[in-house]
Formats: C-alpha cells, structure tokens, sequence
C-alpha cells in the first residue's frame, strides 16, 4: 500500500479525506500543524483542532502526529499579514500558508515517514497534463472550489499531491463523515482568517505588532481634495464602503490608499472599475514561466469570490505580469492575487497584484 500524510485540521473536510484514501486501500496517517495558539494570549487556530483531529484518527484507527510549526506560520504568514496592511494592501494570507506552511512542513513529514503522498481537504483536482506539469483543476461544485488558494504550489508539491474531495459537494463529504461516524460530520467550517480567532483584524494588527502603526490622516477625493480624516490607512481597504465614518452625502467608496502621504482615496463606485494591472511574485503552473513579451490568452479573477473573465497576460521587460481584461471589473486591489485559468477550468499560474 501506498502511505499518504493528510493534513487533518479538525475539521470534516481532512476527515473524510482520509477516510476515502483509507478505503482506497492506502496507508494514511494523520497529521494536524499547529500553526496558532502557542502562547497564552491567543485562542487556538480554526485550522488546527488537535483534539478533534486525533479523535477522528482514532475512529479510523489510523496514526495521528501533532506537529508545532508555530514559528514558522507566524514568519511566513502572520508577519506578512500585518505588514501588508500596515503598506496599505489587502492580503490573503491563505495563499502563503498553502505554500510556505502546509506543504512545505507535510512535504517535510511525508519524507521523515516515508510517504509518498500528501494529501489535504481541499475542493480542487491535481492533473498531470501532456506537457508533463502539474496544475490544479476547478472542483465540479464551483460554489467550493478551492483553485485560487492553490495557485502559488510548486510542481514538486503538486507532483505527490492528492486531492480526493475535487468531485464531492459539502452536503456529499457531511454524509460520508456522518455514515462513518465521525463526530465532525456537522461541524461548521473555519473561519477566513484563522488567526484572528475574535474581533477585528485591525485589533489583532495593533496587538500583534511592534511597529508603530500608522495614524490619523485625510480622505481625499480623486483630485486631491480633503474630504475628512480618517483613523489611519490599515483600517480600509479597496472597496469598502461601510464604516468609513464619513457622511459625504452619496456613497463612497475606498479606491486607493496612499501609503506616501497617507491618504485614503474616496470616490465613486465607477472610479472601482479596472481593467489593467500588475502582478509580482508569480508562479506558473499548467506552463513554465513565460519570456519577456510573450502574450497568453487565458480567463482570470482578481479575488477569491469573482467570476474569471477573459483576459490576456504578458511578462513585461521589468519582470511584472500585466493583466489586461477585456471587460473591466471591481475589486481589484494590491495585496490580493490574480489566478488565470485555461478552458478547462486548470490553473495556468497567478501573482501578486501591485500598484500599476
């Protein structure tokens, strides 16, 4: 039998993730990465319920391995999380987690046992294209695909990756962990950001952080005009509209935040709109990286909640990706990733969206 690592979180999802990979007849043992709650003053992650999880491998009958990897989540996610607002940007910090934390310590513990397999909870397929590369698929439920989070994976990840739940609605995974009799079967999912475990983000920013955190400042319109003062640049983001604190008499929205001068730009929900930007800290992979100047057709999506629409990509000579949408779209905002899939629903690569 093949043996597999699964990344057990606690949660129903991992469950019946090893619970169908033991029915395929694999070796499965089951491991949760603490990532948060190490020190006192902060609740346990969402995402890392050992308690629950060691139950589920129980009722498996399956071996269950806690691993602290607190340090390094709190490096390479939660760090850049609050840095990101402090420069005025809007991050997900699932995306680096993915990558830097969950593969990265599972791929790890695969080799330390043995394995030659991880596999998570993840809605998505792994696929093996002709070309030889690795790319993740849109799951057939879109309403639960996972595929933007997946995007910065490297192929060697992907490459001893498994993904089983690609088919199943989240009703279908609730029956399966309920005719199995796990005690997890309804439970409900974790938060989005799962470090910040009560309250606003902005209370865990200023609790978190040792720097000084930017103060008040003014919300200007489009052409420079003060509007008012606002409680400082990382308590908006791009979009917002509620909780501004402002009465300007016709709604306003978010639409830019000057980390120079400090400002946040108010204008119309028109001024939202955007069809051209830059990406950084690419990864591609359903191709290889392409070459300066090198125009790809491909359908794209600036947050985690937007439909893709029909754009063209193109490495520039100072190294950015420029996306260029046909139609123009909302919400397109410096912190957060672009994804660009193909026809078939597969990842073609994304990046990290930039100030143009």
């Amino acid at each position: 039998m093949a043996r597999v690592i699964v990344g057990m979180s606690g949660g129903v999802d991992s469950a019946v993730t090893a619970y169908l990979l033991k029915k395929q007849g694999y070796e499965v043992i089951g491991v949760t990465l603490r990532t948060w709650g190490a020190e006192e003053e902060y609740e346990v992650s969402r995402c890392c319920e050992v308690d629950d999880a060691r139950r589920t491998c129980e009722i498996l009958g399956i071996r269950f391995h806690p691993h602290n990897c607190t340090s390094l989540f709190r490096d390479n996610v939660v760090k850049p999380f609050v840095d990101s607002y402090l420069a005025g940007q809007t991050p997900n910090p699932c995306i680096e987690c993915n990558r830097y934390v969950k593969w990265a310590k599972l791929m790890e513990l695969a080799d330390i046992f043995e394995a030659e397999y991880v596999a998570t909870g993840h809605y998505a397929f792994i696929e093996k294209l002709p070309n030889g590369r690795y790319t993740v698929r849109k799951a057939d439920h879109i309403g639960k695909d996972q595929t933007y989070m997946l995007y910065k994976l490297t192929q060697e990840q992907l490459s001893r990756t498994l993904m089983p739940l690609g088919g199943y609605t989240k009703e279908e995974v609730r029956r399966i962990a309920e005719e199995a009799g796990l005690p997890c079967a309804h439970k409900g999912d974790s938060q989005e950001i799962c470090f910040v475990t009560e309250g606003r983000y902005t209370d865990f920013i200023s609790e978190f952080t040792d720097k000084p955190l930017p103060g008040d400042g003014n919300f200007v319109d489009e052409e420079g005009n003060v509007l008012g003062r606002h409680k400082g640049i990382y308590q908006y983001t791009v979009g917002q509209r509620k909780g501004l604190g402002i009465a300007l008499g016709v709604p306003a929205f978010v639409t830019r935040i000057n980390v120079e001068d400090n400002t946040v730009v108010l204008g119309t929900e028109d001024a939202l709109m955007c069809n051209s930007f830059y990406c950084r800290d690419y990864n591609f992979l359903s191709i290889p990286e392409p070459q300066a100047g090198a125009k790809i057709r491909c359908l794209a999506k600036a947050r985690y909640h937007q439909t893709e629409r029909p754009a063209t990509i193109e490495k520039t000579e100072n190294g950015l990706i420029k996306v260029t949408l046909d139609e123009a779209v909302k919400g397109v905002s410096p912190g957060q990733s672009a994804v660009f899939y193909d026809e078939n629903g597969c990842v073609v690569g994304g990046g990290l969206i930039v100030r143009d």
